[in-house]
């Protein structure tokens, strides 16, 4: 079977409404907190990525059946704690960071040993992260230099505990909420300002969770050994999927587009907030408030004439997925982009800014770096002639994402590699690429 696709024509002029791949965040979030309730819950319109798609293998490996019909999820739970294990077991996350960091919270108080494995790019992730508060909490964790394989043993004299977490990651932050469900007390969190659907999902199920917002970080109160109750939830659409096809549009000469029924999440809205700054009229439509989420369609149109941007460090959490897309506008806007403290890249699947700058320079962009901060030399004129093949990038669905909108809307012609990366999160990218015209091959 051929791993690679072929692009080379730039893409025509369109005008399209479409719709993206459902939030995975939320997806795998629902899958988790539907485990740890009473009864049986419903989710519709989940991602069936393979990040999705192994954490319903993971709940199931943990003794949670679950049913499909249709477009339904039916999940039956058995309450916090609620997994049946007899002995001990081996769950291979992927390359899902969420699925491996968030569900070690949940198995702090499992009786038996639970292995945790990824693949090549999940196994050079730090896990100290969030061993180090799970440790805190009372859970027997063992690792070879913070990196997968770990090994849990839980506990039941869990306590809570009060943690400072400064990075900014939403993944360690969750993974403590859910650690902090199993344990009796209150488990306080001092957040730096992160993506915050937990939260929300947690609020949403009336779970005893206080969120105190201060100017840079959040102080979270999370009540342990509350029960939750099945619940119905609608997956909406994914903010970080919609962002290639919103630089796609603006990028594309005489094109419009209109994204459906998108989540707008305050903690996810940072890309729209920077490229609006860089000149972009980015709209939202028949907006709703949706179970705590924010949510609507998405409008957007070509831009030419589009400016650099001096980013503030503020919009870093709320971007950290889109931030490779974004430097792709900062090449075609005029002047120089300069953008701050995003070391939080390189921790993602592959080593997203060391390869941004390898992908910059490869597209004859002028770029600085010093550390974790970059200057990005924009070209307006900016068109490709040559010829490109993106290969050696860890198999990262958003490298891949990323030189196809290159290619679409910069020019040249294109050999990208892996091209079965898009199923992690987004596996009707293509299909969907050329349902608005793009030609692959």
């Amino acid at each position: 079977m051929v791993k690679h696709i072929i692009i080379s024509e730039r893409i025509r002029n369109f005008n399209k409404k479409i719709k993206v791949a459902s939030d995975k965040s939320i997806s795998i979030r629902c899958i988790l907190l539907a485990s740890q309730a009473v009864g049986i819950s419903k989710i519709s319109n989940l991602l069936e990525s393979e990040d999705v798609l192994n954490t319903l293998k993971t709940i199931k490996k943990l003794g949670i059946n679950y049913t499909k019909h249709k477009n339904i999820y039916k999940i039956y739970g058995f309450g916090l704690n609620g997994f049946n294990i007899s002995k001990k077991i081996t769950i291979d996350a992927g390359n899902s960071g969420t699925l491996a960091r968030l569900i070690l919270g949940l198995l702090i108080k499992s009786k038996v040993k639970v292995r945790l494995i990824g693949d090549k790019s999940l196994s050079t992730r730090d896990f100290s992260r969030v061993i180090k508060p799970l440790k805190l909490l009372g859970a027997n964790i063992k690792s070879k230099n913070n990196l997968l394989p770990v090994e849990i043993l839980g506990t039941e004299f869990l306590r809570p505990i009060v943690y400072d977490e400064k990075i900014g990651s939403a993944q360690v932050k969750s993974c403590i909420i859910l650690g902090a469900l199993n344990t009796p007390g209150i488990t306080t969190i001092n957040s730096a300002k992160s993506r915050n659907h937990t939260e929300l999902m947690l609020k949403f199920l009336n779970y005893p969770i206080q969120i105190k917002k201060q100017k840079n970080k959040d102080k979270i109160f999370i009540k342990g050994l509350n029960q939750i109750k099945a619940f119905k939830y609608r997956v909406p659409g994914d903010i970080s999927s919609a962002a290639f096809f919103i630089v796609l549009t603006l990028l594309s000469n005489k094109s419009q587009m209109i994204i459906e029924k998108v989540n707008i999440n305050d903690s996810r809205i940072g890309i729209i907030k920077i490229l609006n700054k860089m000149g972009a009229e980015i709209k939202f439509k028949n907006r709703e408030l949706y179970n705590g989420e924010d949510i609507a369609d998405i409008y957007v149109k070509s831009k030419k004439n589009l400016k650099s941007v001096n980013c503030p460090s503020k919009l870093n959490s709320s971007a950290i997925d889109e931030f490779l897309i974004i430097f792709l506008v900062a090449a075609r806007a005029k002047g120089i982009s300069k953008f701050k403290n995003l070391g939080e890249m390189n921790k993602k699947e592959s080593k997203r800014l060391d390869l941004a700058v390898k992908f910059l320079k490869l597209i004859g962009i002028k770029v600085e770096r010093s550390n974790n901060d970059i200057n990005i030399h924009g070209n307006q004129n900016l068109v490709l002639s040559k010829n490109f093949e993106i290969k050696n990038f860890l198999k990262d669905h958003r490298i891949f994402f990323l030189s196809c909108i290159a290619a679409l809307t910069l020019g040249g012609k294109w050999k990208i590699n892996d091209k079965d990366s898009i199923n992690s999160s987004f596996p009707n990218f293509l299909k969907t690429l050329k349902m608005i015209g793009a030609k692959i091959n």
